[in-house]
């Protein structure tokens, strides 16, 4: 087994519900030692989301056993005395500060950027926001469908019809917490360099206006703004879903090569010498037309029979699958993507609780967390140790 890249590295998380969690789960995978501070009594509002009220009502909601395995939780009020005193010795041996209240929060509780460097010059601070630390909306409350909604995401998912539409998982606090995590990562390796710490500034919003590629730099660059397309690809043809005898196929057939061998597979080669269809720009043109050529044919078998055809002769096309049949896959079990942990104590749940990893391999092995996700206050009582701990690993030499 590895050494994980981030062991050694101290995260002190303060994060609730999706963006930051997923940010500080991620470093844990790396290696990190993460401490969750939760609120007494409370906790991270994760703990009460989820399908199954069982779990909610025990403080394990699903949606936090998704992205809390390996961690640790302490309950302090940042507004009580010892409290304030246990998470000052915190921070002092901190090599990361990780948080996702709305702006200006932590300051108001008497932690801003400055008061923080002077009780750690060298702490990574990181703030996750909905629309950053300043500008006129940095006190707007902000969820994930709010900033769906705002980037510009949804207007141009679903169809003409059907659009504006909400990306089916909250897609933006993902992308703001991986945002964050490659900013300290970043902030990390700058650090060891320097010996300085830093104040990462993260906006879920221009994260996720970032993240939209070609609908954004098509706009920037061309002054063309995109429009929805449903299932289809706008920046080639044949791209998008199609209809094989028994179900849905997805085809991104976006080169002149792949074009011609999906033509001959199909038994359609007359397709290529149609001037309709003879080059990348003709065929957007004329999508519709040649869709309806393509879907007749793919008619005459199964869409596995088609995934397996077209992909060997090098033409991508696989199945629509759903996220039972996707987290179930032989692809994910071969690598080993998916941990099975023992559910934590009090968690009336059979069987073994499983969690996604984090889709890379360091020379060949998955890292999956070490532990599963602590119960509200489970290493309370270690607090004294910790920050024994970890005062001793701040005075060592970065």
């Amino acid at each position: 087994m590895h050494e994980r890249p981030l062991s050694g590295v101290r995260v002190l998380d303060l994060t609730n519900v999706l963006a930051g969690p997923y940010c500080s789960y991620h470093l844990m995978l790396l290696g990190a030692e993460v401490v969750k501070v939760e609120l007494p009594g409370q906790g991270d509002l994760a703990r009460r989301l989820g399908p199954d009220p069982a779990l909610n009502a025990a403080g394990l909601g699903a949606s936090f056993l998704a992205q809390n395995a390996g961690k640790k939780s302490i309950e302090l009020d940042l507004k009580d005395d010892a409290g304030r005193e246990a998470f000052a010795e915190l921070v002092r041996g901190a090599d990361v500060l990780l948080e996702n209240f709305r702006a200006g929060v932590l300051a108001r509780l008497g932690y801003d950027p400055e008061r923080l460097r002077e009780l750690n010059p060298g702490l990574i601070y990181c703030a996750i926001t909905g629309f950053g630390q300043r500008g006129p909306m940095s006190q707007a409350p902000a969820y994930d469908q709010i900033i769906q909604g705002l980037s510009g995401m949804m207007s141009i998912t679903g169809t003409p019809e059907s659009a504006p539409l909400r990306v089916g998982f909250p897609i933006c606090d993902t992308v703001g917490g991986l945002t964050a995590a490659l900013a300290i990562c970043a902030a990390l390796a700058g650090r060891g360099r320097d010996g300085q710490g830093r104040f990462l500034d993260v906006s879920m919003l221009e994260a996720s206006v970032s993240a939209m590629g070609w609908a954004v730099s098509n706009y920037l660059v061309s002054g063309i703004a995109p429009e929805p397309t449903g299932d289809q690809n706008a920046t080639a043809a044949p791209s998008g879903t199609f209809d094989a005898a028994d179900g849905p196929l997805n085809i991104a057939a976006n080169r002149q090569e792949q074009f011609e061998t999906l033509c001959a597979l199909i038994g359609r080669p007359g397709l290529c010498a149609d001037p309709r269809f003879a080059d990348r720009e003709s065929r957007k043109e004329h999508r519709d037309a040649l869709n309806r050529e393509i879907n007749d044919a793919l008619a005459a078998r199964p869409a596995s029979d088609w995934e397996r055809i077209l992909a060997a002769a090098g033409v991508p096309a696989a199945r629509i699958l759903t996220v039972p049949q996707a987290i179930e896959s032989a692809q994910a079990a071969g690598r080993g993507f998916i941990s099975e942990l023992p559910f934590p104590e009090g968690a009336a749940a059979p069987g073994a609780l499983r969690v996604t990893g984090n889709g890379v391999q360091f020379d060949g092995e998955q890292f999956g967390p070490p532990a599963p996700p602590p119960t509200l206050g489970e290493h309370n009582a270690d607090l004294p140790g910790l920050l024994t701990r970890w005062r001793a690993a701040a005075g060592a030499p970065r």
